[in-house]
């Protein structure tokens, strides 16, 4: 069969579009008060997968410090994602074996999350029993899941309002990465907080990062070693 000596043409990477600190932080304020603001500081802090974010659950965070003595990072666990095909929500395992795993999170986002917990259980005290128990963590306001399509159309609908796009939702979690790494965060770090397979795609899929990265790096040495020859007189 000819078919068999041919090669299949390569899927084309997806486009997206990321944010520098200044225009995350404007994204931030203008959702701030909104129930996006919640999912939407969580991501853009720690990286996860819209199915993972909203997969989440209190039982998966500890923002506690710690008794004294014994300091600890806050943390959460990505455990479980979902998702959504032709309507259909599914409750899955995360997509990798490295995608399930412990994010350390940002100062911010535990105070953030404190305030959120905190108005989570009014709500809960003033709906009674009509409020699911399922205990997620950026339900609806009915305490029931968030259904992934919904959550990007609300999201959507927010960034045309506030001319803040194009932007999707999953561009926040790009964002995260591409803040790192061009901060200087090493990438195996990044990788690890995406919950990527492997260095590897990480870097294949940030690529458009590291060219100025490199520059960095090659100027920083330049004064490494100038120092260094200066040291000894040359």
């Amino acid at each position: 069969n000819p078919v068999h000596a041919a090669e299949p043409p390569k899927p084309l990477k997806k486009e997206f579009r990321t944010l520098d600190g200044k225009e995350t932080a404007e994204l931030l304020e203008a959702a701030e008060g909104l129930p996006l603001y919640p999912p939407v500081m969580l991501a853009v802090t720690t990286g996860l997968r819209r199915g993972e974010v909203l997969g989440l659950k209190w039982s998966d965070i500890d923002l506690e410090p710690g008794p004294p003595g014994k300091p600890k990072d806050p943390t959460l666990q990505v455990r479980r994602s979902v998702g959504q095909v032709k309507g259909k929500v599914t409750i899955k395992p995360p997509k990798t074996k490295k995608s399930r795993r412990t994010v350390v999170l940002l100062d911010i986002t535990v105070r953030e999350l404190k305030k959120h917990r905190l108005s989570q259980k009014k709500a809960r005290l003033q709906l009674g029993p009509a409020y699911n128990k399922e205990n997620w963590v950026f339900p609806t306001p009915l305490g029931e899941l968030w259904k992934p399509d919904n959550l990007s159309s609300a999201f959507r609908r927010f960034i045309n309002k506030n001319e803040l796009g194009p932007l999707r939702f999953q561009d926040l979690r790009h964002t995260h990465a591409t803040l790192l790494l061009r901060d200087g965060i090493y990438v195996k770090v990044v990788s690890e907080r995406l919950g990527h397979a492997s260095v590897a795609i990480t870097l294949d899929t940030y690529a458009h990062v590291l060219p100025g990265m490199q520059a960095e790096a090659a100027a920083r040495l330049d004064s490494i070693m100038e120092n260094a020859l200066g040291q000894l007189g040359k």
